[in-house]
């Protein structure tokens, strides 16, 4: 019994760690900018290009730079992959989507940058779009045969004014982005109180602009897609960092050591394998690496568990071949234990050391 209660008060101490640093001036922010990219950027202009007669480089490129802004963890993602598959998207750019906003969506993205800090993003963001590409044309060169078949498809939606996004909202979104950066770039050492004070002229600024240049059914909807995620994904985050808690109460820091420390191949192959194996929710693979890190984890093993955790896990891995067909599931789940192994060790011996 008292072993269990020790285990619950390590749950609760990384959450009391959690919610006092990281919930206002990081989270708040991050879901506004989520609910207002989902309100405010037309959908239909970026499905528009993906189709698989369209070219492979602008496809391919329009996927990775779109999916930074699709906040979905790994199985939540499927739907919107499959969904422009079968659509008519070509099957390079539906497996880009699959793999990028897991990997490297943006909420996951500055949520590592106020963990991990900037260089493990930088890296982690190249790293995203590197093996995007090569996912991308992986695919498509093994499955050439079906995708020509598909090539005059296309996706047949109306690009409207063929505007991503409209001037006043790209300016809004800028300032979210602002909101959500500055505390923790500008304010890197001193009180906490300092980045409340930075966060909220933010706010202040925001709110300002936003009932300037928008209407109130406009500011609902913002609001009511921002709730979603919220709703959708704060309470996997705060479990998450309970169990993350509980986990480094109970491993050994020898094994973390042993079995994850260091830059050998081996070392980011295990760590592909558990991000491969376990369930993480968008957001939670930071505060669960940062903890591992602290233990003794390599920075290129850490990598690798960053891209494939989110990304990758036995649901989704279930769940691709249910929709995508066992072919080429199995081809994909291959080709990402292939590249996040060699990516953490490429990482580890030639960007990190």
């Amino acid at each position: 019994m008292e072993f269990l209660l020790r285990l619950v008060y390590a749950g609760v101490d990384a959450l009391k760690d959690y919610i006092a640093l990281h919930v206002v001036t990081c989270l708040i922010p991050a879901f506004l900018l989520a609910g207002a990219m989902v309100t405010f950027i037309s959908k239909e202009t970026i499905i528009y290009y993906l189709g698989a007669a369209a070219s492979k480089i602008r496809s391919f490129a329009l996927a990775s730079g779109g999916s930074f802004f699709v906040a979905a963890c790994s199985c939540t993602v499927i739907p919107v992959s499959g969904g422009l598959y079968y659509a008519g998207s070509g099957i390079g750019p539906a497996f880009i989507v699959l793999w990028v906003a897991p990997a490297a969506n943006i909420l996951a993205i500055v949520y590592t940058g106020a963990i991990l800090g900037s260089e493990m993003v930088i890296v982690r963001i190249l790293s995203a779009l590197s093996m995007a590409f090569v996912v991308g044309w992986v695919m498509s060169t093994v499955f050439r045969r079906e995708e020509a078949t598909r090539g005059g498809t296309g996706i047949k939606l109306n690009p409207g004014a063929g505007k991503i996004v409209a001037r006043k909202d790209l300016i809004l979104l800028l300032l979210v982005v602002a909101t959500l950066l500055a505390p923790n770039y500008l304010i890197q050492k001193g009180p906490y109180l300092h980045k409340i004070y930075v966060w909220a002229v933010g706010m202040i600024i925001i709110g300002i602009y936003t009932f300037k240049v928008k209407a109130m059914e406009e500011i609902r909807q913002w609001m009511r897609e921002t709730w979603w995620f919220v709703r959708i994904i704060f309470p996997l985050l705060l479990g998450g960092v309970f169990v993350v808690g509980i986990i480094g109460k109970l491993l050994p820091q020898q094994w973390i050591e042993t079995w994850l420390g260091g830059t050998g191949l081996f070392s980011s192959f295990f760590a592909t394998i558990i991000g491969q194996i376990m369930y993480f929710a968008t957001m939670t693979e930071a505060p669960f690496v940062h903890k591992l890190m602290g233990m003794g984890m390599g920075k290129g093993p850490a990598l690798a568990l960053l891209l494939t955790g989110p990304g990758m896990s036995l649901p989704n891995v279930l769940a691709i071949i249910k929709v995508f067909g066992i072919k080429k599931g199995l081809v994909y789940v291959l080709l990402i234990t292939i590249l996040g192994t060699l990516v953490g060790w490429f990482t580890g011996n030639f960007i990190f050391s």
